[in-house]
C-alpha cells in the first residue's frame, strides 16, 4: 500500500487524515507542521504521495509544492484546504499538484483522492 506524508497545521486535521488513511490500509511515513518541515521531510522519507494544507506557518503549502516538484517532478501532492477558491486550486494544479480535496471532507472523499494516486 502507498506511503503517506500528512503536512498540515492543525494537529487535529493530521489525526483525522491519518486515522483515515490507516484504516484504509494507508502507511502514513510522517507527519508535518508546516510546509517548511514538510519539504525535509519528503527528502528524507521519499513517500509516495503527500497530502498538503495551504496555509500554514514557515512555508505554505504552495511554496512547498513547487519545492517538492522541483526536487521530484513525478510527485504525487494532493492540497488539502479549506479555501476552495478557483485560483487557489489553479494555482495548485499549475504548480503540480494531481488532486485538491476541500475541507471538510468526508473520509470516502480523501479515500477516493488518495486512491486515484496509489
Amino acid at each position: 500500500m502507498a506511503k503517506v506524508l500528512i503536512v498540515d497545521d492543525a494537529a487535529f486535521m493530521r489525526i483525522s487524515i491519518k486515522n483515515m488513511l490507516t484504516k484504509n490500509g494507508y502507511e502514513v511515513v510522517g507527519e508535518a507542521e508546516n510546509g517548511l518541515i514538510g519539504v525535509e521531510m519528503f527528502k528524507e522519507l521519499h513517500p509516495d504521495i503527500v497530502t498538503m494544507d495551504i496555509t500554514m506557518p514557515e512555508m505554505s503549502g504552495l511554496d512547498a509544492l513547487k519545492e517538492i516538484t522541483k526536487i521530484d517532478p513525478q510527485a504525487k501532492v494532493v492540497m488539502v484546504s479549506a479555501m476552495g477558491q478557483e485560483a487557489m486550486v489553479r494555482d495548485a494544479i499549475v504548480s503540480g499538484a494531481k488532486g485538491f480535496i476541500v475541507k471538510p471532507f468526508k473520509e470516502d472523499g480523501i479515500i477516493a483522492a488518495i486512491k486515484k494516486l496509489a
